[in-house]
């Protein structure tokens, strides 16, 4: 499936994913894999649906996507091999019709957790830091962590980190507290996932750059279309008070986490203010902090899209990329906030939505080594 140089796999099973069956490949008709920094990452399978008797299809019988079955979506294009989602079917829809091989079967699920959202549960877990309870909840769904030590251990006496909710809310919830971000993303082995918490990871992405504009040199297709959000940035600010003296503390802004991208960085015009913020403590309200300023959004989007056979890679998400050939408002790094996969027989293409906090490239040697 794919074009010239693209090999996509479909790896499936209850529990551990195997290659898929013949009779299951060869009615797959299209993939589509989204894969987002803010969200979880999704599929959907589009499938040839004929009737191999006069009272079922033959795929439905099979059972091969009764929820909640496993499925790794995978391409390989030259000498890398990527996995695109490891996945868990969450539904599927039949789409009859009166013409002959025009009926389908669409398959739709969640990456992996989808585990961690199943169960809510009651639990405490006294003189650990949030870093080790995100560590402890992960791998007990078999997931490799990649968690960032966090040194916020309280003892008992001060208070005793309590859960009442599902997993995956609670883990989210830690990472918002300290100005993090949560998500899984495929290992190179099918079936097996990371998950990560820890700063915006944006730091260098190892990709290759974007080009528009260059003649036979551009891997886009068409123009990146950018939009420029004054309004979307914005400042933080914490209020706690003094225990004794009930006076008012207003907590200085710490410097961002997250790596600069651009060499003009967009003044923020609005100002928020942390509610239910008066209790905390200093180092709770510096959190606080930090927190809202990660959560601030970026000033400049850029959306496009480029054919995978042209780029030559798989462009990953949650991760930086150069754009070159967009002008010096606009060339430079970016943060890979979505990409989208549609896989089709004789085509592969990737749409993409990129962010960062201002305009200017941070170096005149943009996407060169």
């Amino acid at each position: 499936m794919a074009g010239t140089g693209v090999r996509m796999q479909l790896l499936m099973g209850p529990t551990v994913v195997l290659p898929a069956p013949y009779e299951v490949v060869d009615a797959l008709i299209g993939v589509q894999v989204w894969s987002s920094g803010r969200q979880q990452d999704a599929f959907r399978l589009t499938f040839a649906l004929g009737k191999d008797s006069a009272v079922d299809y033959g795929l439905l019988r099979g059972g091969y996507f009764d929820p909640p079955a496993r499925v790794s979506v995978a391409v390989a294009m030259g000498a890398t091999f990527d996995v695109l989602i490891n996945g868990i079917v969450t539904d599927h829809q039949v789409v009859p019709s009166d013409r002959p091989g025009a009926s389908r079967l669409v398959v739709t699920g969640d990456d992996l957790s989808f585990e961690l959202a199943l169960e809510e549960r009651s639990a405490s877990y006294p003189g650990q830091s949030d870093a080790e309870i995100v560590e402890k909840i992960v791998t007990g769904y078999g997931l490799r962590p990649e968690v960032t030590a966090t040194d916020d251990r309280p003892t008992e006496s001060m208070r005793i980190p309590n859960q009442q909710g599902t997993d995956l809310d609670y883990v989210r919830r830690l990472a918002r507290r300290n100005g993090f971000v949560f998500f899984l993303e495929p290992t190179r082995l099918p079936g097996v996932s990371t998950a990560y918490w820890g700063p915006e990871p944006r730091g260098p992405g190892g990709q290759p750059p974007l080009s528009v504009g260059m003649g036979p040199d551009a891997n886009v297709e068409g123009p990146i279309t950018f939009g420029f959000d004054a309004a979307g940035p914005a400042t933080p600010q914490v209020t706690i008070l003094e225990p004794r003296t009930g006076l008012s503390i207003t907590i200085p802004l710490p410097a961002s986490p997250l790596a600069a991208l651009s060499g003009r960085p967009t003044a923020a015009l609005r100002k928020v203010t942390a509610r239910d913020a008066a209790h905390l403590d200093p180092v709770q309200a510096v959190m606080r902090a930090m927190a809202m300023s990660s959560d601030a959004a970026d000033a400049v989007t850029g959306r496009g899209e480029l054919d995978a056979v042209r780029y030559g890679r798989v462009l990953r998400p949650r991760r930086s990329v150069e754009v070159r050939g967009a002008g010096q408002s606009h060339d430079g790094g970016y943060y890979v906030q979505e990409v989208s996969h549609l896989i089709e027989r004789g085509s592969y293409r990737q749409s993409f939505v990129l962010t960062r906090e201002g305009l200017g490239a941070l170096s005149t040697r943009v996407g060169l080594s």
